[in-house]
């Protein structure tokens, strides 16, 4: 068998984006079957919510595909962004599902609804719990090889899903002693579902956006840029900007003011270098005098 690794990145994106598709479609069709034979709200709820795992897979492949395309005129940076959104949108869905089964548990709970679920709704269900977290643990590892963010989201939709599916079948397990049971357990999944959709749709925001450079990679950097040049007085302004596998790393430094501007120039390019190599970053650096009186 291939070693995934050495598989191009958007191929392993179509890959993930597939098996997801395929898979769900199936479950989903399956939930929906015994979630009929068992009058079971929650249960045919669930199916929608693995359904639109296949929506968001098609969003990772829309994703991939877009970001794929080389940089052209009016995008010099590349499409790498374009994997950050669909990100965004795959959390933003996440809170959708999350929130739409906070209110169906509230009204069941105000209902005292009570659920009867079929032994084949159980067997669906139970199983569903295995095949989602194969697939989340499949996204994980694409995700991981490729440094891909909407992977690693669509994983994360996966194992929600999952979780919802061991709770539903908590829930049929013990419904015939506790009425409340199925109500309080969708209300667990739905801030489990909300507490992902919230870091993804936060930790990608941020990347397009732009943020300072992580505090430990900062200091790093500063401290070669002191060890290369002692005409270097302060290195600052940080800021990282990625598009996908591309990222800029944009700073200020302060030279003595007797340093002339050839000899600034000349530093600057050789730290630049330097950073490439050592982090393959595109670094541009912004040269300033140091006005402090000696």
């Amino acid at each position: 068998m291939k070693d995934l690794s050495s598989l191009p990145k958007q191929k392993l994106g179509y890959l993930e984006a597939i098996v997801s598709i395929i898979t769900n479609s199936l479950l989903a069709a399956l939930k929906i079957w015994v979630g009929m034979l068992s009058r079971s709200v929650a249960m045919i709820a669930d199916a929608w919510h693995t359904l639109s795992d296949s929506f968001t897979s098609l969003v990772v492949i829309i994703g991939f595909w877009v970001s794929g395309k080389p940089a052209d005129k009016e995008h010099p940076f590349g499409h790498g962004r374009a994997e950050l959104i669909a990100s965004i949108i795959i959390g933003t869905l996440l809170a959708v599902v999350g929130f739409n089964f906070t209110v169906e548990s509230i009204k069941k709970l105000i209902a005292f609804e009570k659920t009867s679920y079929s032994v084949q709704a159980i067997i669906v269900f139970a199983a569903s719990v295995i095949i989602k977290e194969l697939l989340a643990q499949f996204s994980f590892k694409l995700g991981k090889i490729t440094g891909s963010t909407s992977l690693i989201a669509d994983g994360w939709h996966h194992r929600s899903d999952g979780i919802a599916s061991l709770l539903i079948v908590i829930g049929a397990l013990l419904a015939r002693y506790l009425w409340w049971i199925d109500g309080f357990l969708g209300i667990v999944v739905s801030v489990l579902i909300l507490q992902a959709a919230y870091s993804i749709v936060k930790e990608n925001s941020n990347n397009i956006m732009g943020e300072d450079l992580a505090s430990g990679i900062k200091e790093e950097i500063t401290q070669l840029v002191y060890t290369y040049s002692d005409k270097v007085s302060d290195a600052h302004h940080f800021h990282i900007h990625k598009y996908g596998d591309h990222s800029e790393l944009t700073f200020h430094l302060r030279f003595d003011k007797a340093t002339s501007v050839e000899n600034a120039h000349d530093i600057t390019c050789q730290i630049e270098k330097l950073l490439k190599e050592k982090y393959h970053y595109e670094v541009t650096i912004h040269v300033e005098p140091d006005t402090k009186e000696g």
